[in-house]
């Protein structure tokens, strides 16, 4: 990947809405050079889509999102990825990632409200053949997302607490 593939990338990562012709300016190239890169990643698979980061509290909506813990254990000849397809094929599924620790994968959900979720873990990610386990933890707040601050910075300064 070369140095403007990767600039390019970082600057949509940004902002998504900026256009070739900004794109151009910023990297010092032609927009038709812009725009064949980014078709280029596209082709590649490296740029898989372009999307807005939402404040979810500022909105209507309602909906609980939680991360899940799950504990499995991987298939022979096909080690962990198999059960990870089942699990984010599910439409609840917002994020699937393998992780190194006390678990194997951390899965993102998202339901209309706790019960929803809650049937979800146990109706259908609990009763996977390979899971192990699931910790739940249900997203209380969220301050930042994706690089961006959800949260106004204000200047009120909660009084400390002490014994």
């Amino acid at each position: 990947m070369t140095n403007t593939e990767r600039t390019l990338l970082n600057l949509l990562h940004e902002d998504a809405k900026l256009t070739d012709e900004q794109l151009a300016a910023m990297l010092g190239k032609s927009e038709k050079e812009i725009h064949d890169t980014i078709a280029d990643l596209e082709a590649a698979g490296i740029l898989i889509g372009y999307g807005a980061v939402i404040n979810p509290e500022a909105t209507e909506n309602d909906s609980v999102s939680a991360l899940i813990e799950v504990k499995i254990t991987p298939q022979r000849d096909r080690g962990f990825d198999a059960i990870a397809r089942t699990i984010y094929s599910f439409p609840e599924v917002k994020a699937c990632y393998l992780m190194s620790g006390a678990f194997d994968l951390m899965v993102i959900v998202e339901g209309d409200n706790i019960r929803q979720v809650g049937q979800f873990v146990s109706e259908k990610l609990s009763a996977l053949d390979n899971v192990l386990s699931c910790a739940t933890h249900f997203i209380l707040k969220r301050y930042k997302q994706d690089g961006r601050l959800l949260t106004k910075e204000n200047d009120e300064h909660r009084q400390a607490v002490t014994p």
